[in-house]
């Protein structure tokens, strides 16, 4: 490897506390060593350490094999903080709060969808804004924002948008409670209104995809995914209302530590106590675009089977259009874990990674409650993604965490520099992979060689225990901002 690490095993390796002063627990990476040397080469580890050395960080500090740099706190990056007299940070939770993705499936054989897949794709792009600063105008009101923030996903389905089943399979039952609007600044709230329903840009995108192999025909089947049907991935956030949350709250955090007198490992690991004014108001804000974030991708989710109901001339309801998971990706939770054989309350934020409980706690949706939660995988542009389901080992390894993605190899600004559009086209044109884009120069950015290799991170998960792989989805047709 390209740096100091323990061979714990082939898909686990460990930096102990002796490799950086102030670490208080060691880091853990769960990769394979091909991954697990893209670690090495970015700041990626020494953001890990950083965060090692956060008050009251409890038994590891995780990084997924999809793990890169970000803002203070690596992307794939977990950790947990004692709920009595641990912290809240914003800057590890990150701004696009609940960033993440949702798949619905179909009855719709790939022969079904080919003859019309330009159509398909023609009309999503049309029903669903995309690129950055996207807006639509659905007739919300303030009222309408602050019970989308208090109520989330059942508030927007009992006004039409959406089957009343949906709330069963989205992690939180589509709502965190305890959020309040009134620990939002106005202007995150005048951002967010006429968001919802929108893509964005960035790394967000709308795939409609084939179940190309299954590897877990028990699994697949309860998750009501069949080899060669056709399903939809989204993968959206909270958009300019959540960014700007984060943004907010790294202010009201900083000027909390000076002060405080505290000086954090990272100028961008800003923290407050848990139970402080500070992290509770940030915990209210952040449910609140939690919350929105939920009920963001619910409402593409009306406007995606709008869309396969006028291209294909049967209700939603009819193709077979159910939710089969939504899943979050940046966020804390308060939740109980078995850590050293005692029983703990945590503060649990994961950047850039996914809760993957194993099967029989409660918190997963009884449909799916035996089997794990499922974890949702997307690829790059143009590659894979994968679902899995969640193991009784990673709640003891990860505090029931798996990876959220392929992760980045290049920054934006590399990617636009070294991949030219025209190789990325050719190569989704050589793939039959439709493209609709409102940026071009998001291509360059998204395509598959900016990424690790997501066979290679699936495979990881897998190898290390923490997720089963249950199948493997290709694209047939992709749209992004």
């Amino acid at each position: 490897m390209d740096f100091m690490a323990n061979k714990i095993s082939n898909f686990l390796w460990e930096v102990g506390t002796e490799a950086q002063q102030g670490m208080k627990v060691p880091v853990r990476i769960y990769a394979n060593e091909t991954v697990a040397n893209t670690i090495g080469k970015d700041r990626t580890l020494k953001q890990a350490m950083n965060a090692a050395s956060l008050p009251s960080i409890v038994k590891n500090m995780l990084l997924m094999p999809d793990a890169h740099e970000g803002y203070g706190f690596p992307v794939g990056g977990v950790a947990a903080f004692d709920a009595e007299n641990g912290i809240i940070s914003p800057g590890v939770v990150g701004y696009d709060i609940n960033c993440g993705v949702r798949l619905i499936r179909t009855d719709l054989r790939i022969e079904d969808v080919k003859p019309k897949l330009s159509q398909l794709m023609d009309v999503l792009f049309k029903n669903i804004p995309s690129g950055v600063g996207s807006r639509i105008n659905l007739g919300f009101t303030k009222n309408d924002l602050e019970k989308v923030c208090s109520e989330g996903v059942q508030y927007i389905i009992d006004k039409g948008f959406g089957f009343k089943e949906d709330v069963e399979h989205i992690e939180e039952h589509g709502c965190m409670p305890g959020a309040d609007i009134s620990k939002v600044s106005p202007f995150a709230a005048k951002r967010g209104t006429h968001e919802l329903g929108t893509l964005g840009a960035g790394n967000h995108f709308l795939e409609v995809q084939k179940v190309d192999s299954v590897l877990n025909e028990r699994d697949a089947k309860a998750f009501g995914l069949e080899k060669g049907n056709v399903v939809v991935l989204v993968h959206s956030g909270s958009r300019g209302f959540g960014h700007q949350v984060c943004a907010d709250y790294l202010r009201v955090f900083a000027d909390y530590q000076a002060k405080n007198h505290i000086i954090p490992p990272d100028p961008e690991l800003v923290y407050a106590y848990a139970n402080t004014k500070e992290a509770d108001d940030y915990l209210k804000a952040m449910k609140s675009a939690v919350n929105f974030a939920f009920v963001n991708r619910q409402i593409m989710t009306n406007s995606i089977r709008k869309s396969f109901a006028e291209v294909f001339g049967k209700s939603a309801d009819a193709l077979g259009m159910e939710l089969v998971y939504d899943v979050t990706h940046n966020i804390v939770k308060l939740e109980e874990h078995d850590v050293d054989g005692k029983r703990m309350k945590l503060y649990v934020h994961r950047k850039g990674a996914t809760r993957a409980f194993g099967p029989g706690r409660k918190e997963i949706s009884e449909d799916y409650r035996q089997y794990g939660q499922p974890v949702i995988i997307p690829g790059s542009m143009g590659t894979a993604s994968y679902v899995l389901a969640g193991r009784a080992e990673a709640m003891s390894e990860t505090f029931g965490s798996s990876c959220h993605g392929s992760g980045r190899v290049m920054s934006r600004h590399q990617a636009q520099r070294e991949i030219p559009v025209s190789k990325i086209l050719d190569d989704l044109k050589s793939k039959g992979i439709e493209l609709r884009v409102r940026n071009i120069r998001l291509v360059s950015e998204e395509a598959e060689w900016a990424y690790k290799n997501v066979d290679d991170v699936v495979n990881s998960i897998e190898g290390a225990k923490i997720s089963d792989i249950v199948a493997k989805l290709v694209p047939m047709g992709v749209a992004k901002g």
